[in-house]
């Protein structure tokens, strides 16, 4: 397996970085480019592991996709709601281990009339599909299992949706709402999505109801767990999307500048952001870092030493990872709660980070919503990633503070940031580090 030592940062990281576009963003828009009205063109887009799948799966359905990484667009002929015929009159879609390609198309092949076939690699076949499979079952379509029912392999076909009123679990995952309330509008009738269970990563949930609005769709949300999706709305295509940076992303280099008393300004991305994960910025703040936001972007100034906080991170959980990264290093106890739902990602990210950091010596409880991490005196050690990009970019800027970490199988980090270690090896050299 390859291995990437990470050496400890030798002064502040300062300087300025940009980070690619949005994986949450850029694969919401391609579902919404290819169910509009005509030819859409996304801007800044980002070109790694789960976008690649997401235009190989359109396109097995019969989408005509045309992907530019040099000029960082995806161009979509959209279908207007119906769907195309694949090639052969069934598609078998490999989802490797994208959630939103695998949740999003899976509720866009229940608008079809043909088979879909939906697999992915072995970590993705343990991620829970039963809520959105029972929903489009309920709607008419047929489920085929090759296993356990609500999980990859299985085969869906679709028979279009009815609509009315649908029952939906939120509380393992918030994509299973975001892919039912993007295909809503080309139902028969009015959908009402009933969200019957605690909402997890709301701020993902708002992002895709503003971004159906930019493409034409109002989505009604009387309360928090009722969303009504009028029908016969169409999304418009749009000649130029743009895709903002990804705040998750952002967050390794946030908490690098925090960790390490430096300061460091992402591109591009403000509190107003479509994201949620762009606040981790206040969870830094709340550990003594200094925010700003500029013209130009976000800029994380780091304080001597950080201090301890008690922080519920249910609504950023992706950025969970990297708080508790460099939470050893506080001079009081940290304490994350809220995220009992990364433990159905793409690893158990409570138990991975909770594993990892006391290889390195961190004193850490595991709780069964997050974890209680002490101030701790690390050491160096080997860590495993789990084939899980947010645990090796966490991981490593656990490594920029203390005595350096050796990280397995780096190359994971492609999935939604291929060129991580580029630009980290870019912020090292600006800070003479």
């Amino acid at each position: 397996m390859d291995t990437l030592a990470i050496q400890p940062f030798k002064a502040p990281a300062l300087g300025t970085v940009n980070v690619p576009g949005s994986k949450s963003i850029n694969n919401r828009a391609l579902l919404l480019a290819a169910l509009a009205d005509g030819r859409s063109t996304l801007t800044g887009a980002l070109d790694s592991d789960d976008t690649r799948i997401f235009a190989a799966c359109l396109k097995a359905l019969g989408f005509d996709v045309v992907h530019d990484p040099e000029a960082e667009t995806f161009t979509v002929e959209g279908c207007g709601g119906v769907l195309p015929v694949p090639p052969g009159g069934r598609a078998d879609l490999f989802t490797g281990l994208a959630g939103t390609a695998a949740r999003f198309l899976l509720a866009m092949a229940g608008l079809g009339r043909h088979p879909v076939r939906f697999d992915g690699v072995p970590q993705m076949r343990k991620r829970p599909m039963g809520d959105l499979v029972d929903l489009l079952a309920a709607q008419g379509a047929r489920i085929s299992h090759e296993g356990p029912a609500g999980f990859f392999p299985l085969t869906i076909t679709g028979a279009g949706l009815p609509g009315g009123t649908m029952q939906l679990d939120p509380s393992r995952s918030s994509q299973q709402v975001s892919a039912a309330l993007m295909v809503a509008p080309f139902a028969a009738t009015d959908t009402v999505i009933q969200l019957t269970g605690t909402i997890v990563s709301e701020p993902y949930i708002a992002m895709t109801i503003a971004m159906m609005a930019q493409w034409g769709v109002v989505v009604e949300r009387p309360e928090p767990g009722r969303l009504i999706v009028p029908a016969g709305q169409h999304y418009q295509a749009q000649a130029a999307y743009p895709v903002e940076p990804d705040a998750s992303s952002a967050s390794y280099f946030f908490a690098a500048a925090a960790v390490t008393g430096g300061s460091v300004t992402v591109r591009g991305l403000s509190r107003a952001s479509l994201q949620g994960d762009a606040l981790f910025v206040d969870a830094l703040a709340a550990m003594g870092a200094r925010v700003e936001e500029g013209p130009d972007g976000m800029t994380v100034h780091g304080p001597e030493r950080l201090h301890g906080a008690t922080l519920d991170m249910n609504a950023i959980s992706d950025t969970a990872p990297t708080l508790a990264a460099i939470a050893p290093f506080a001079s009081s106890p940290v304490t994350i709660t809220g995220v009992e739902h990364m433990r159905w990602k793409e690893t158990d990210r409570v138990a991975a980070m909770t594993a990892e950091l006391r290889k390195m010596g961190a004193k850490v409880e595991e709780l069964r919503d997050g974890f209680v991490i002490a101030p701790s005196t690390l050491h160096s050690a080997r860590v495993a990633t789990y084939d899980d990009h947010r645990i090796a970019m966490s991981l490593a800027v656990t490594g920029l503070a203390g005595p350096g970490v050796e990280i397995e199988d780096p190359g994971c980090t492609a999935k939604t940031f291929p060129t991580f270690w580029t630009v980290l090896d870019g912020l090292r050299a600006a800070s003479g580090a």
